[in-house]
Parts: C-alpha cells; sequence; structure tokens
C-alpha cells in the first residue's frame, strides 16, 4: 500500500470494514453497523472503489456495502470516502460468496452491483469466473422483491455467460428483456474507470446486464 492508503487504513478501518472471516456467525447486522435502517446495496469486487465512492455520495439515503479481496483497493476506497465525508459505506475484506452464504439473510438486499469482474479470459479458467449458476441462484434469493442485480464487463464472452446464467434463473427476470440481445444501456451515472477506458482504446465493447428479484 502506498503510505496514503496505509494511513487510511490505520484511521478508518476499525470503524468503517471488517474481514468476512472475522464475522460472528449469523447474519450480518447492518442497522447496527451503519446506525440507520436504510435499503442496502451489496457491491462485489469494489476494485480501487472508485466507482463504489461516487455512487455511495450520489445516493446518501442508500446504505453501501463492499467486498473486495484486495486490501490497497480497500484502503483507496477509505481514502476516497474520508474525502467524501461518506457516513452511508462500509467495507468487507473477503469471499463475498461467503458472505452472502453465511452471513446475508434472504430477501434483504436492495441491490447487488458487479462490474468487471476478473474475466479469465482463458477457457481452462472459465470456471473461475465469479458469475457461475450457483452464485447468481445465491444472489437471487439474498435480493428483496424488486432489489435488482447489475453486472457490467467488457469481455464479450463473459457477457454472454453472463446473459445466459441470469436468464437461467427463474427468480430473475430482465428488465430489458425487450431490447436487442437483452442488453441494458450503459448508464450515464457509472462513473468511467480506468479499466472501462482501456477497455475502449483496446477496442472492446461494454455490456451491461440489469435483472430484477420477481
Amino acid at each position: 500500500m502506498t503510505a496514503g492508503q496505509q494511513r487510511a487504513w490505520d484511521r478508518h478501518w476499525s470503524e468503517l470494514g471488517d474481514s468476512v472471516d472475522a464475522l460472528p456467525e449469523g447474519p450480518l447486522d447492518a442497522a447496527a453497523w451503519f446506525g440507520r435502517r436504510a435499503p442496502l446495496v451489496l457491491e462485489i469486487g469494489s476494485g480501487m472503489g472508485e466507482t463504489t465512492a461516487r455512487l455511495a455520495a450520489a445516493d446518501p439515503e442508500v446504505d453501501h456495502l463492499a467486498v473486495e479481496v484486495y486490501k490497497p483497493g480497500l484502503a483507496q476506497l477509505l481514502l476516497r470516502a474520508e474525502h467524501l465525508e461518506l457516513s452511508n459505506l462500509r467495507l468487507l475484506r473477503g469471499d463475498a460468496v461467503v458472505l452472502l452464504r453465511e452471513h446475508v439473510v434472504p430477501g434483504s438486499l436492495a441491490g447487488v452491483r458487479i462490474f468487471f469482474p476478473d474475466p479469465w479470459p482463458k477457457k481452462r479458467h472459465h470456471k473461475r469466473r465469479l458469475v457461475q449458476q450457483g452464485t447468481v441462484e445465491l444472489i437471487a434469493s439474498r435480493l428483496a422483491p424488486g432489489g435488482y442485480l447489475h453486472l457490467a464487463t467488457d469481455w464479450e464472452n463473459y457477457a454472454e455467460q453472463m446473459m445466459a446464467v441470469c436468464s437461467a434463473v427463474p427468480e430473475l427476470r430482465n428488465r430489458y428483456a425487450d431490447q436487442p440481445g437483452g442488453w441494458a444501456p450503459r448508464p450515464d451515472w457509472r462513473p468511467v474507470t480506468k479499466f472501462e477506458s482501456r477497455a475502449h482504446e483496446e477496442g472492446r465493447g461494454i455490456h451491461d446486464l440489469l435483472f430484477e428479484r420477481r
């Protein structure tokens, strides 16, 4: 980590962050952690936190929970949260599937975002991709009725896999099923990160998918 990231970690992690492995058994008490009851959105794989922080700042009535394994990314997100004076953001380090399975109550999430997950582009590594049938079924079970699952990727074959997997989960409905390919329009509120900019430079299109819990 950079010196600035380390300082942010030292100042804020004990209050705003925790490890998935260190959580007590049973459901996460989000109301106690945030100090209020509000809709809860989970972001899986927040990276360096640019999108996460800006979306939390733009939607103060919603609580935002980011789960990420990369410590410098979480530290950078703490820096951003400090700069924006965010009170509606909490961070978890660890496995999102463990979090969902062991610590999130069914029907409790207003939304789940997975933006530009690791594409594992080689075919023999596709089994390592996050968006698989079992994971999407687990996410769907944790969404409240009307809650959303928003996915984005710059790898076309991963986008096709996402579409096939999400469409096969009966609890989910594609909000843009009537659009060509079922793809959602790119939301203008999502910041263009360096990864998305690089994808454009390398000629890869961006695919958004937006499903909701029936």
